[in-house]
């Protein structure tokens, strides 16, 4: 595919969760979705005068752009090692399906994330193409001393309100993770979400009673369900089985294989409904790059082909691709290509208070639009009406 800056028509693709009404036509005009027709009846629209493109989608199929909320690095950048690599990253999410992201920060020094905030503010390089940051997950500094995962177990502490001092959506901060049984967690927490911060539990030793204090201070996510956290236990159900439980809560779910056995997800699935499980990558700098050591904060991370892990055999992040967390969801789910593809849509926008603007197609909205074939491989990427990827070979 080849397309201007200027007015775009997509021709012929169906739009997933209607694939019955047949195919439309898309078209784009100053960065957002003018129209959405039938295919037979788009001849007789015109474009906006100036430079246009007309695209041939025929057998594609159409969905909102994928949003992922927990992102710790790609194409060789680690943000918290290099708080400004937000757009290198970003620039290299489009592949994957990627039109927004979550840019992660683990466990750092409050001036780390404050130099991630910064870079966000500042805004894009000029002629910026990739996925949008919407804002920072700050992973920590506030999570359990036994629970720590890759995170630097010297830079964990008790939650300070000084430390998360500006930290708004506005300001550059749209999720915490956090462990709800630290002293003046709970507190933290009401103060978070009255600022409009989406507050996460994870990296917890929470019993199931701590978790349910967390979600009734207002926490309404966890992040990677079942990984940095005690497993559920019949008599003792722990974070993992609170959250289940709770429709209340949206279920961050790494789903590789590795961090998540393939019958767990499908249990997860049943249990919670396609409505709260959020696919997540949980990416590391070694994503789309060949295997070897990479950084994810103060660790060094050994990569192969298939895992990241710590020197003693810990996984450390991931290597998923959003796309392939879709894919994979639908083959262990038996979800419907709609329901998969919404875990990495309308998901996490409802999370985060953006359905009104991201997470589904619709006339007037932004023309962030991910292309996939029947497979639901990338065939192309646009953000904001800007084609930002287009997989070698043609779509």
């Amino acid at each position: 595919m080849t397309a201007t800056d200027g007015p775009t028509r997509i021709r012929g693709v169906r739009l997933v969760g209607r694939e019955a009404e047949g195919a439309v036509t898309i078209d784009i005009e100053d960065g957002r979705i003018a129209r959405l027709t039938p295919a037979s009846d788009s001849a007789s629209a015109v474009l906006a005068p100036g430079p246009s493109s007309v695209l041939e989608g025929d057998g594609l199929l159409a969905a909102p752009g994928f949003i992922d909320l927990q992102v710790n690095g790609a194409a060789g950048h680690d943000l918290t090692a290099d708080p400004s690599s937000i757009w290198a990253v970003g620039a290299a999410l489009p592949r994957y399906g990627v039109t927004a992201f979550l840019p992660t920060i683990v466990t750092a020094p409050r001036e780390t994330v404050e130099a991630a905030r910064a870079a966000l503010l500042t805004g894009p390089p000029a002629g910026y193409a990739g996925a949008v940051p919407l804002g920072l997950h700050v992973e920590g500094p506030f999570l359990s001393p036994e629970r720590f995962g890759a995170h630097d177990p010297l830079l964990i502490r008790d939650p300070e309100p000084a430390f998360v001092e500006g930290w708004t959506p506005a300001g550059g901060v749209r999720i915490v993770t956090l462990a709800p049984e630290r002293p003046g967690a709970l507190g933290l927490i009401e103060a978070l979400v009255g600022r409009g911060v989406v507050v996460a539990i994870g990296h917890t030793a929470a019993t199931a009673e701590e978790a349910r204090a967390g979600f009734d201070a207002g926490a309404t996510a966890v992040t990677h369900l079942f990984n940095a956290m005690p497993g559920m236990d019949h008599r003792q159900p722990g974070p993992v089985g609170a959250a289940l439980a709770d429709p209340r809560v949206t279920l961050g779910l790494i789903a590789d294989g590795l961090h998540v056995d393939p019958l767990v997800v499908g249990l997860v699935w049943r249990m919670a409904g396609p409505g709260r499980v959020s696919a997540v990558t949980d990416a590391i700098a070694a994503l789309g790059r060949p295997p070897g050591r990479y950084p994810l904060g103060t660790s060094e991370i050994a990569v192969d082909e298939t895992s990241a892990r710590l020197a003693d055999g810990r996984l450390a992040g991931s290597l998923l691709s959003l796309d392939r967390a879709v894919r994979n969801l639908r083959a262990w789910t038996g979800a419907s290509i709609a329901e998969a593809v919404g875990s990495v849509t309308t998901t996490p926008a409802r999370l985060l208070g953006i359905e009104a603007t991201n997470g589904v197609l619709r006339e007037g909205r932004a023309a962030d639009i991910t292309l996939l074939t029947a497979d639901l491989e990338v065939a192309a990427t646009f953000v904001g009406g800007r084609l930002a990827y287009d997989r070698p070979g043609g779509g």
